[in-house]
């Protein structure tokens, strides 16, 4: 469980950086006034040639990879609740890197889902607690006369 907690630790810091940077580069292209294909052709333009998006994208594919590896070794039911801890290190990554005000109100909701995500991990623990071992299979004896 060590090992999980560490690859997804490094997974969650790559998301969280990569949304922060996403989001620099989403306040540079600056927003969309109106929907129309020219305001959208705009965009998309000046988003494929911003280096904050495009290494914001980067992260978050390298995030995608290793949630893929995640999941291939464990149930989903516990990985994914446990990527809500992402929530954590963003909020941190958005107060440090972007200087936002994050509110004592959301750090009390960043607290619940912390508190959430310790549970399912708890759970977890708890399953492997329980699941018996398999009892070793012994064969007749048989007796020689």
């Amino acid at each position: 469980m060590t090992k999980l907690l560490c690859v997804l630790l490094v997974g969650l810091v790559l998301e969280a950086v990569g949304v922060v940077f996403i989001s620099q580069g989403l306040h540079e292209i600056g927003e969309v006034k109106r929907i129309s294909a020219p305001e959208i052709g705009r965009i998309i333009g000046r988003g494929i040639s911003n280096r904050n998006i495009l290494f914001g994208t980067l992260l978050m594919a390298c995030f995608f990879g290793i949630l893929l590896y995640l999941l291939s070794q464990k149930d989903v039911s516990l990985i994914w609740p446990l990527t809500s801890l992402g929530f954590v290190i963003t909020a941190l990554a958005a107060r440090l890197v972007r200087h936002e005000e994050v509110s004592a109100l959301r750090w009390t909701g960043v607290a619940i889902i912390v508190i959430g995500a310790g549970l399912v991990a708890w759970s977890e623990q708890q399953k492997n607690k329980s699941v018996p071992t398999p009892a070793t299979v012994q064969s007749p004896t048989t007796t020689e006369k």
